[in-house]
């Protein structure tokens, strides 16, 4: 039963390591192509912030983004793997982050065919999230060993 819930978590973990480990190779000196790609996302995310909620999101470099998102998942992969909470947690903040970003469905018209494509990628990424707090929520609720009290000897 130990090894396949590490091989589970080993499968898991490996889509967010491979990732980061792409990543990592094209980064380059400005972001590589992640950065290019994120660049119109993340201004239309930002926009949609400012209209909605009124508030001004700060000017960032969107290397510094590509560069915590490439070590959010891999330093999180590889925690994840040795059954980790706080790599768990560092897995969830990172989906928290990039998954409405990458997958701004709600940037286009219901009966387009790229609402359609990424609102299903927006909903299996959600499928991570809540696989990764159903993940926590386990490993706090298994109660931990607490050693046994050798027996006191009677002496009379």
């Amino acid at each position: 039963m130990a090894f396949a819930s590490f091989l589970g978590r080993v499968l898991f973990a490996s889509v967010f390591i491979l990732s980061a480990y792409q990543e990592f190779n094209e980064f380059g000196v400005d972001g590589g192509p992640a950065a290019k790609a994120l660049r119109p996302k993340f201004d239309a995310f930002t926009h949609r912030v400012h209209s909605q909620v009124g508030f001004q999101l700060p000017e960032i470099d969107l290397k510094f983004l590509i560069a915590g998102a490439i070590t959010l998942k891999g330093l999180g992969g590889v925690l994840f793997i040795f059954g980790s909470s706080f790599g768990a947690l560092l897995l969830l903040l990172h989906q928290l982050i990039a998954t409405p970003i990458h997958y701004d469905f709600y940037n286009y018209d219901s009966e387009d065919k790229e609402f359609t494509q990424l609102f299903i990628k927006f909903t299996q990424n959600m499928a991570l999230f809540g696989a990764l707090l159903f993940f926590i929520g386990m490993k706090n609720s298994i109660p931990r060993r607490v050693p046994k009290k050798a027996p006191k000897t009677k002496t009379y």
